[in-house]
């Protein structure tokens, strides 16, 4: 497999020496790198606010419809159940302040 279609970018058009190739990058892969990048950023400050914690989980939940989106039906069901403890770390952390 290449680098290209493991990213999701793949070659079209009639060889992959053509001087017009293209990779294609679809608005659901965008899509999928925003989630997967606001889950980072989100994790990487959540000590800063409790609100950074919900951002997370709401990040997450982007990334499960992403990941039912693209077919990959375990990978949407793992991050609906991670932004489900993000929820509850929240109303944890609410409580404790």
């Amino acid at each position: 497999m290449s680098a290209g279609r493991f990213f999701g970018m793949e070659r079209h058009g009639p060889s992959s020496d053509s001087k017009s190739s293209n990779l294609a990058v679809t608005p659901l892969t965008i899509f999928g790198l925003f989630a997967v990048t606001a889950m980072l950023i989100c994790y990487a400050l959540e000590a800063r606010s409790r609100w950074f914690i919900l951002a997370f989980a709401a990040a997450c939940v982007l990334g499960s419809v992403y990941g039912f989106l693209q077919g990959a039906w375990p990978f949407g069901l793992v991050e609906a159940v991670w932004s489900g403890v993000a929820i509850r770390r929240w109303a944890l952390a609410a409580r404790s302040k």
